[in-house]
């Protein structure tokens, strides 16, 4: 593995990915380690950056975000000065919440979460009155099947 981790450092990432809000005490005794070894432990995957903090699982139907839409995009610019104006304003735009450079057919995906149709097009002018696209296809999710799994550490 290219960051130089053993497998109790594997271990704390599988159980902290299951479950963030563990006490050190807690994690500790899951993984096997002194409290004091394994904040040593913690400290050092955060200081490899390999451990970049600790989010909340918050569900997106009790806060009515129930429309997950996937936006494929496609554009005939690709020089460094448009993807930077491009990444900044996508950025700008709360309701994006995973932004990737693909290959294939398309040369972004944007997974967006929203309340509704309505809302979604309201994003879907912000998206493109900031920037020159050629094609913009959007996929409506019916049903989260699995979403947000741990890494296969």
């Amino acid at each position: 593995m290219r960051a130089g981790i053993d497998q109790i450092d594997r271990d704390i990432l599988h159980v902290l990915q299951r479950d963030g809000s563990l006490s050190q005490r807690d994690l500790a005794e899951r993984v096997g380690l002194s409290q004091n070894a394994c904040w040593r432990r913690l400290k050092a995957l955060q200081d490899k950056g390999i451990l970049r903090g600790t989010r909340a699982d918050v569900d997106r139907d009790q806060l009515d975000l129930g429309l997950v839409v996937f936006v494929m995009l496609r554009t005939r610019h690709h020089s460094s000065e448009w993807l930077a104006q491009f990444r900044r304003h996508v950025l700008t735009i709360p309701e994006v919440v995973d932004f990737h450079r693909i290959g294939g057919d398309y040369d972004y995906q944007l997974k967006v979460v929203t309340r509704d149709m309505t809302s979604y097009d309201k994003v879907y002018q912000r998206l493109i009155a900031g920037v020159e696209l050629d094609s913009v296809t959007s996929y409506f999710a019916m049903e989260a099947i699995a979403e947000g799994r741990p890494l296969p550490v």
